[in-house]
């Protein structure tokens, strides 16, 4: 892949740089801390992109979202540019975004993925929507989000974390993928589901304490994953 990514709009100068050093790697997860427009370019082409970026809403400044208390944040404030998705397409054979609606490069598909997040009345959306490059039907996973609830089953540690079910659902809409990237891994679902299913995946984020909360979370369903086999 030519390293040729202008760093914003208007601008035509190379954005990549050297590979850092992972965040975390087991030889089937890999995660980095930093921003994907550098790091992406440097990385082999992968089977699936499969991510959920910020969609520009600016849902994590009040640091509140339903119940659930976060710490305030900037990092939904803006969408991310055209040429960071097509880049991030172009670095995958299969590409799966979540909140595709939002994008307006992104309107033509024939498969739309529809999360139907069994609500129940609250307040937040009825159904989430990915965009897909797939060739197929629009799908319809359903699956009530008890993250959403407080004293839920779910911990929840990012304001718009994704459950792994709807996660694993997903790649098995997929040509069998070997390779995932999630270039807004956030706190790690899609890695997660990855772990469960023996797929090579790399995540990206730039924010340390998500990075964190990911390795958290696959070292628990790692040990969990142990536990039940004993």
């Amino acid at each position: 892949m030519q390293n040729n990514l202008p760093s914003g709009p208007g601008s035509h100068q190379p954005l990549v740089g050297p590979l850092p050093v992972p965040y975390y790697d087991d030889g089937l997860i890999t995660i980095f801390c930093g921003d994907s427009r550098r790091i992406v370019p440097t990385l082999p082409k992968f089977d699936l992109l499969l991510t959920d970026p910020p969609y520009g809403i600016n849902i994590a400044k009040t640091g509140k979202l339903g119940k659930a208390r976060y710490e305030p944040a900037e990092w939904d404030a803006k969408q991310p540019e055209p040429w960071e998705l097509q880049m991030l397409i172009s670095s995958c054979k299969e590409s799966i975004i979540w909140g595709g609606n939002y994008y307006e490069q992104l309107r033509r598909a024939t498969c739309w993925l529809v999360w139907d997040k069994k609500n129940d009345g609250l307040s937040f959306a009825d159904a989430e929507l990915a965009w897909t490059n797939l060739r197929r039907a629009v799908r319809m996973f359903r699956w009530m989000w008890h993250g959403l609830k407080e004293g839920g089953p779910i911990k929840r540690v990012h304001p718009t974390q994704k459950p792994v079910q709807l996660m694993e659902w997903c790649i098995g809409k997929a040509n069998k993928p070997q390779s995932l990237l999630d270039p807004y891994m956030g706190s790690g679902s899609s890695l997660i589901a990855c772990q469960q299913l023996g797929i090579r995946a790399v995540g990206i984020d730039m924010h340390e304490p998500y990075c964190a909360a990911a390795v958290e979370r696959l070292r628990d369903n790692r040990a969990n994953a142990e536990r039940s086999h004993t």
